[in-house]
């Protein structure tokens, strides 16, 4: 099956088909953000590596120790005394051996045991703090990236970044002491060997400097591509109705080869890289190892060194390679783990509502007229407008001055849109799809800021409003249903948390879900499953109107609130929604026309223009697209 698709063309379109960019950071910069974590912990680290440099230090002893044993009672040209007294020698010495060794043993273990505790703790702090730098992102940044891609700073990078914190630091530590440690035995024994044995420093150096630069790109690619597939996987995953439905199969398993593909190509550079320089370093190490020992054995037949003492050198040159190894076998994880941090910082960087926010408060022409405006609600119906100069009450008079939006620079979706909603009007968008309905909404809610023009509620420019505030104001029904995980009444209460379980009952009653909810078998009890996979998609919006009008708010917006459910449902539920319009500004994005008749004023889109505006009666005598429209002479997609 592969070969099917390994001569296809990668996929243009499609689900998933974006192009993430990564913005590069310096190692450096990466460290430092590692650095800004681990920080809070020093007095941890310092016990850490005390642990680390008492285990080296001790296994350098033992290692020392071998010389006295076997030059005094093991070697028959130097060893002096009677079998028993060199017997009894050798114990002590065995013994001696064993007590250096178990303060090894436990400095190894505290130090383990310690490590995980500052790993765990930090990759606890950076998972909680990326999680609520996320929620603080604006909806354009989630509307750029798959889920999948934003999910593996949680699963890939972060773990990537927990194995580097829990080894990578105490090897790095650990390996530089037994170095230096390793250098000083070897140095008091021979100069002569010590020169051997340092040459093999450069050659390995040299050997792997090149290819761990080429490798450090490629580990970076490798978690971009992986970013990617898991991006893809969950979008065909969630959307298995959708694929199945249009027969989709085969284009997404050509895509997600053409992924996978981009990783498996990425991963075997990377890795391919990074197992290149293990063998290298060993078999430098190994030519010097039978260099060192061919001299070596020389010069004890020579008599310029003891058994004992080439017997600790060569041991000593075997270890010296270790600690470099290890450095290479840990550069794999460590640069991995900086292209993570790398993704991680990425996200961290983005620039979060309120800072934006920050920024217009810091403005002197704000700043002048007493600061950002914030919602009042007295808990008996009004809602207020405050600041330090002003207070006005919530009346729901809304004004669209000249706005012009583009989500990009190259293509505008509205152009010199104006448009006023009085008090407790009912304003309706009819239009085809592309016109700019819901992106009129996604600015009134300030999900997105507008390029040119102004908009107001109650007089007040809404960039001098909070933006939590001015989303306070407003009662939303998305056309997209989503649910959480929990109760039916957990879930009517996600828009007020303190609300009554009367009060959610009477905001079920408003939205005509009251009858479905008790005929469940735990009623409102009843746990939400797979995002409302356990009820119809007509219940599910249901809900999500029952959640609206739980808020209480002055301002409400309803975008599809009724395409989900049938006629005859819709007609049940029209009586809930004008009770919950009543007294409130509306706004009303709908498909079927039929539903909007009753609108103060209903406006018709196109190509991001209002080209009419009238009730249902003077449109209808207008004849002109909304007529066609109502008319069924043209069909409104």
């Amino acid at each position: 099956m592969a070969e099917k698709y390994k001569a296809a063309p990668r996929p243009k379109g499609g689900p998933g088909a974006r192009v993430m960019g990564e913005k590069p950071v310096s190692a450096k910069k990466s460290l430092r953000f590692i650095w800004s974590y681990l920080k809070h912990r020093k007095g941890l680290m310092v016990l850490a590596f005390l642990m680390v440099m008492v285990n080296t230090l001790a296994s350098l002893a033992g290692t020392n120790a071998l010389e006295p044993i076997i030059d005094n009672f093991l070697d028959p040209a130097t060893a002096t005394g009677s079998p028993a007294d060199r017997l009894a020698g050798l114990a002590k010495g065995v013994m001696g051996l064993g007590c250096i060794y178990l303060v090894s043993v436990a400095a190894a273990y505290i130090q383990s045991r310690v490590m995980v505790k500052v790993a765990q703790t930090t990759i606890n702090e950076v998972r909680e703090g990326l999680f609520n730098h996320l929620q603080e992102l604006p909806v354009r940044y989630f509307d750029t990236r798959t889920t999948g891609d934003v999910m593996s700073r949680f699963t890939n990078d972060v773990d990537t970044l927990n194995d580097a914190v829990q080894n990578g630091l105490t090897t790095l530590f650990s390996s530089s002491i037994m170095v230096v440690g390793i250098l000083y035995l070897m140095l008091k024994r021979s100069i002569f060997l010590t020169f051997l044995a340092i040459c093999s420093v450069p050659l390995t150096l040299l050997a792997t400097g090149s290819v761990m630069k080429k490798a450090r790109h490629y580990f970076t690619e490798q978690q971009k591509c992986l970013g990617s597939v898991n991006g893809y996987i969950e979008e065909i995953m969630t959307g298995q109705k959708v694929v199945k439905t249009f027969c989709y199969e085969d284009r997404a398993k050509e895509e997600f080869y053409q992924r996978n593909e981009a990783l498996k190509t990425a991963a075997q550079s990377a890795q391919g890289y990074a197992g290149m320089m293990m063998p290298m370093s060993k078999n430098i190490n190994s030519i010097i190892y039978a260099v060192i020992a061919t001299v070596g054995g020389l010069m004890t037949i020579t008599g310029s060194m003891t058994v004992g003492s080439l017997v600790v050198f060569m041991q000593l040159v075997q270890n010296f390679g270790r600690p470099i190894n290890e450095l290479t076998q840990q550069y794999n994880s460590l640069v991995t783990a900086l292209a993570g941090t790398e993704r991680i910082c990425n996200v961290m960087e983005e620039k979060p509502e309120d800072a934006e926010e920050q920024e217009r408060a810091r403005d002197p022409k704000i700043i002048g007229e007493g600061g950002l405006y914030h919602l009042i609600n007295d808990h008996h119906g009004h809602f207020y407008w405050e600041n330090e100069k002003d207070k006005r009450e919530v009346k729901g008079d809304v004004r669209f001055n000249d706005v012009t939006f583009g989500y990009t620079e190259k293509k505008q979706i509205l152009n010199g849109i104006s448009l006023w909603a009085k008090p407790g009007q009912k304003i309706a968008f009819v239009g085809s799809t592309g016109a700019g309905k819901t992106t009129i909404i996604n600015l009134l809610t300030g999900f997105y800021d507008i390029n040119g023009g102004s908009i107001t509620i109650d007089g007040i420019d809404i960039s001098r409003i909070r933006r939590e505030d001015l989303r306070r104001s407003m009662s939303v029904v998305l056309q997209d249903t989503h649910l959480f995980s929990g109760t039916i009444r957990d879930n009517i209460r996600y828009s007020k948390l303190d609300a009554t379980d009367e009060e959610v009952i009477q905001a079920a009653k408003l939205a005509e879900a009251d009858p479905f909810i008790r005929r469940l078998p735990q009623g409102y009890d009843t746990i939400i499953e797979g995002d409302g996979g356990n009820l119809s998609q007509g219940q599910r919006q249901l809900l999500n109107i029952a959640r609206a009008a739980l808020a209480d708010a002055p301002i409400l917006i309803l975008d599809e609130a009724t395409s989900s459910v049938d006629t005859r449902t819709e007609r049940h539920i029209e009586q809930g929604l004008d009770a919950l319009m009543e007294g409130r500004t509306t706004f009303v994005i709908a498909h079927r026309l039929s539903t909007v008749r009753n609108s103060k004023a209903i406006l018709v889109m196109e190509q991001g223009q209002i080209i009419e505006r009238g009730t249902h009666e003077d449109l209808l005598e207008m004849q002109g697209r909304y007529y066609q429209l109502y008319t069924g002479a043209i069909e409104l997609d």
